[in-house]
């Protein structure tokens, strides 16, 4: 259908009915505030359009979720903050505001992306985050050790009729074989951890 999507085709068409009821055009169900979030969240393009005059009411959408999450769980936005915002209603710098606080957000976010990289490097530079590094590292390899491979303790080359014929002498070679591994894994994790510890 045409109309499931807008100009682009990954953005989703929502209508609005009289009732309040929103209507997600690609999934063909009904939804509420609470998936538009979850939608926004996600970086999912969707657009609201009023289901009798195919208006597009998307800011409206979107400022109602905001109320909603204001109301209802922790508030983000400061009382001064919004005091401000609604002084600038009718004033004549209202047109470059929208400008503003979207190039305020893209910085923010830019920011953000900045903050954890940095964090993450420090990780790397910091010592208790090395040792949990190493500490996480010799977990795996005690792990490895103690589980080898399924396929490492078998003799190969039987074939199915003979492994009953043979069964006395299996036991031994089957233990002699895994210990073996468990030496050989012992040795090579012996050898990671005196890497680490460098």
């Amino acid at each position: 259908m045409a109309e499931t999507t807008g100009a682009k085709d990954n953005t989703v068409i929502i209508k609005k009915y009289a009732n309040r009821r929103l209507y997600n055009t690609q999934s063909s169900s009904y939804i509420t505030l609470d998936h538009l979030a979850k939608m926004t969240r996600e970086g999912i393009e969707f657009r609201v359009l009023d289901a009798k005059t195919g208006t597009e009411i998307t800011h409206q959408i979107l400022t109602q979720i905001i109320m909603e999450e204001e109301a209802s769980g922790e508030q983000m936005l400061p009382v001064n903050f919004l005091r401000q915002l609604i002084g600038m209603y009718g004033n004549s710098m209202q047109g470059l505001v929208p400008h503003f606080l979207e190039a305020s957000m893209d910085q923010f976010r830019a920011n953000q992306l900045k903050l954890r990289k940095a964090f993450e490097d420090s990780l790397e530079s910091n010592p208790l985050a090395r040792l949990a590094q190493q500490n996480i590292a010799m977990f795996q390899a005690a792990a490895a050790a103690f589980m080898p491979e399924a396929g490492a303790a078998k003799p190969e080359g039987k074939a199915e009729g003979e492994e009953d014929a043979a069964a006395p002498a299996a036991p031994a070679a089957d233990t002699r074989s895994e210990l073996d591994a468990l030496r050989e894994q012992m040795l090579m994790m012996q050898k990671k951890l005196d890497q680490l510890g460098k």
